[in-house]
């Protein structure tokens, strides 16, 4: 993850741009993935399956217990489409959503249609 942490006084407007997205420039989807492994205490042995889903990649770890998609425009129909399949977790890239509004709209999909998956977004 990058280094965002900034005291109040140190911090100018300027500064706020570039503090958008929490995660290092460079970073793969596979990258991210093992980050979130750890992070959830997940066994990093698991299976992980590449797929895409209406045109994103889609990081499946062990037969759905965890769908990462790290793209950026994420669409209702992505979204419905993970839920579908209802996987124990699930984790977005904070960036790959258009707007405020399109990831809470995410997590309510979430709740309509896989009411027990866990949501995260990095």
């Amino acid at each position: 993850m990058a280094d965002v942490l900034r005291e109040p006084d140190e911090t100018g407007q300027e500064a706020l741009a570039g503090l958008h997205d929490s995660v290092k420039a460079g970073r793969t989807s596979e990258d991210l993935l093992f980050q979130v492994l750890l992070d959830w205490g997940l066994q990093l042995t698991a299976p992980i399956a590449v797929e895409q889903v209406e045109g994103h990649q889609v990081l499946a770890v062990d037969d759905d217990a965890l769908l990462a998609c790290f793209d950026e425009d994420l669409t209702p129909e992505v979204i419905r489409a993970l839920a579908q399949r209802e996987p124990l977790r699930v984790v977005f890239r904070d960036s790959g959503f258009p707007s405020d509004d399109a990831r809470i709209n995410a997590e309510q999909i979430f709740r309509e249609l896989s009411p027990s998956t866990d949501v995260k977004a990095i």
